[in-house]
């Protein structure tokens, strides 16, 4: 176990590295750089010399790989930088936004448990009937809606309809999380009720139900205490990975939310070619997925001891 968990931990290393150099490269490749961006958001007319100045202060000028290597070595001192456009340093900045990015992870995935197991068991023990047909045309319709359109569909009707929530998320309250943390569990749960279900139908018909059944034990009993808990692999590989997208911050909804999290901290940064500030959240992005996935597997072998861990004998 200790090797397996050392051996997947040490992935990590090259995995950042590769990333961090391709979304390096891939910014310099969009055309123009913070200086320009800034200029332009200000309307200002400057001369070149202005411009070639400012470039030279932030290392703009020197070739790429002179960049990415002197931002490396500043990281593997514990530097990250300082942000080309707040003028403030990196870390603190992107630690500050963690706090409102968490709570509406937190609020998403509650959400997204609440509706999709318990649709997604009830949609299976009913199969082919007119509840499993309702359910899965509204996983369907669900599905088929983007993010986008859900949080404005949302926002007219609660929002300024019928005034139940803010509009603007302008604080980070339990209101003010509500109308994001929908948009994001209403996208997540029309995919994973249609998994949940197929993995419950599946152990449905599996011999160990119909021996229960044919010794009288009650349905209720084989379905919590066998059926549920033997589709638990699937489902907690299914939260776990949302969990590894959502703490990277949903761009889109925090953007239309004005929800001050990382995803939005993220768009502002790729918009203003904030290059310190977008490697700070791909390094964020590699170690949460690397993390997540790690933690999933490991809960492998709690939920079922006959998964192997890396070739480890249970």
């Amino acid at each position: 176990m200790k090797k397996y968990v050392i051996r997947r931990l040490l992935q990590l290393i090259p995995i950042l590295l590769v990333i961090t150099f391709l979304s390096f490269g891939m910014m310099r490749l969009a055309g123009s750089d913070a200086v320009l961006q800034k200029m332009e958001n200000t309307g200002m007319v400057v001369s070149q010399e202005v411009i070639d100045k400012a470039r030279a202060e932030l290392g703009l000028d020197k070739p790429f790989l002179t960049q990415y290597f002197v931002w490396l070595g500043n990281l593997l001192r514990g530097d990250m930088g300082t942000s080309y456009i707040s003028g403030q340093e990196v870390f603190p900045t992107f630690i500050s936004k963690l706090p409102v990015t968490l709570l509406l992870t937190l609020a998403s995935i509650l959400l997204t448990i609440v509706i999709s197991i318990p649709l997604g068991v009830l949609a299976a023990v009913k199969q082919n009937r007119v509840t499993d047909y309702l359910i899965r045309f509204c996983s369907f319709l669900g599905n088929s809606m983007p993010n986008f359109f859900v949080a404005l569909l949302l926002m007219y009707f609660f929002a300024i309809r019928l005034k139940l929530f803010p509009v603007i998320a302008s604080e980070v309250t339990l209101q003010n999380v509500a109308l994001p943390a929908f948009t994001l569990a209403i996208a997540m749960s029309a995919k994973y009720l249609r998994q949940v279900r197929a993995t419950v139908l599946d152990e449905l018909n599996k011999e160990y139900v119909t021996g229960a059944k044919a010794r009288g034990v009650r349905f209720s009993v084989t379905l919590f205490g066998s059926v549920l808990r033997a589709s638990l692999v699937t489902i907690i590989t299914l939260l776990t990975l949302s969990i590894g997208s959502l703490l990277g911050g949903t761009a889109i909804v925090e953007s239309i939310f004005l929800w001050d999290g990382v995803g939005k901290l993220a768009v502002d940064a790729i918009n203003m070619r904030d290059y310190p500030m977008i490697q700070a959240y791909v390094m964020w992005m590699a170690i949460i997925y690397v993390c997540v996935n790690l933690i999933t597997d490991l809960s492998y072998r709690v939920l079922d001891p006959r998964i192997r861990l890396g070739g480890e004998e249970t």
